[in-house]
């Protein structure tokens, strides 16, 4: 397999994961209010985010780093909800994100997770 769209597919995680340090709050508005210690666990997601991508460029790590990754992607789909349901609302999860885009963020979880399937294989 092309080694050009692994480093593009743990790009987006390391970048993301850096992303959830930087920009800490943003991602806390995105946990649904059901869930305890946002901070923490937007910090939790982000090493964990950052670590499965770059694991996910470490031949003899990359299988279990994919496997890590969809488990990652699936965990986190009730924030992708969350912020679709909101969006367009009078206090959405995500201001300045279009209700569109929020929306076609959770089909575009599958495809991320059948990305990371053909790395775990």
């Amino acid at each position: 397999m092309n080694e050009i769209p692994r480093w593009i597919f743990a790009s987006l995680f390391i970048t993301s994961g850096i992303g959830h340090f930087v920009r800490t709050k943003w991602y806390e508005r995105l946990m649904p209010p059901y869930l305890p210690w946002h901070r923490e666990l937007v910090w939790l997601s982000g090493l964990i985010e950052l670590g499965l991508g770059i694991l996910l460029l470490v031949p003899r790590c990359s299988s279990l780093a994919a496997w890590g990754l969809i488990a990652l992607l699936v965990a986190v789909f009730p924030a992708n909800i969350h912020m679709a349901a909101t969006s367009g609302g009078p206090k959405p999860a995500a201001p300045g994100v279009a209700p569109l885009w929020a929306w076609a963020r959770l089909p575009l979880q599958g495809v991320l997770i059948y990305w990371a399937y053909l790395y775990a294989r």
